[in-house]
């Protein structure tokens, strides 16, 4: 099984809703967020996915994100905006992006860094 990740980082505000504690007070992160492909076999060019796809893909939805009070910016104006959600978000958006062609296989945020969250499809 081959992998290829790429990361990126933004910034941007959020509380959590129907929470208790100081995160329910509005407050920022530097967030990371990781991208994983795996597959089994690579394409004739002896790749899974190329490097720059999964970096633009990934970038289009930081761009989206970054500075932003996430609260206020869809779908996290209903979703409640924590890392897992996030993490979900992320999937969805870059597998779109990317096709039916390459397969996501983890996504990870880290909200400080030590705290992160996985979403596996």
């Amino acid at each position: 099984m081959f992998e290829v990740s790429v990361t990126a980082t933004f910034a941007a505000a959020h509380f959590l809703r129907d929470y208790k504690g100081k995160c329910e007070n509005l407050h920022g992160h530097n967030y990371r967020v990781e991208i994983t492909c795996s597959g089994p076999e690579l394409d004739n060019a002896g790749m899974l996915v190329d490097f720059i796809d999964l970096k633009q893909a990934t970038r289009a939805v930081v761009d989206y994100l970054d500075h932003k009070h996430l609260n206020e910016t869809p779908p996290f104006d209903v979703w409640n905006p924590s890392a897992e959600y996030i993490a979900l978000y992320f999937y969805q958006q870059v597998q779109e992006r990317l096709g039916a062609g390459s397969r996501i296989s983890q996504v990870r945020v880290w909200e400080t860094d030590t705290c992160v969250a996985t979403y596996r499809p």
